[in-house]
């Protein structure tokens, strides 16, 4: 079971894309993903908001994701959103298995 939480970063002036540029150029976001139990780690920007960055961050399950927020990384990573005074909304989902007749309804 992977545990997917949807992590939304808004800021002004632009500081929610510079958090994330800084998360990617500075090695933090690649550091996050190579953590044991990380499954996806990616920035999305929404069309219709530009001053908000979403983050999915998966995880094998809840007790990686627990140790994920226990690392020095976090630390690092408080501190950046600190730096881009940013606010945040969480969304926390869990896998299902898929059911197989939803691939009808997929386009590949």
């Amino acid at each position: 079971m992977s545990l997917t939480v949807n992590l939304y970063y808004t800021g002004k002036g632009g500081s929610a894309q510079a958090f994330a540029r800084e998360m990617e150029q500075s090695g933090l976001a690649d550091r996050i993903r190579q953590e044991k139990g990380n499954e996806r780690y990616e920035y999305f920007q929404p069309l219709n908001d530009s001053e908000t960055i979403m983050l999915i961050d998966s995880w094998h399950d809840q007790q990686s994701l627990d140790l994920h927020h226990h690392s020095p990384m976090m630390k690092e990573l408080a501190q950046l959103r600190e730096k881009y005074d940013l606010h945040m909304k969480v969304e926390r989902f869990k896998s299902i298995d898929v059911n197989a007749n939803d691939d009808r309804y997929l386009r590949k």
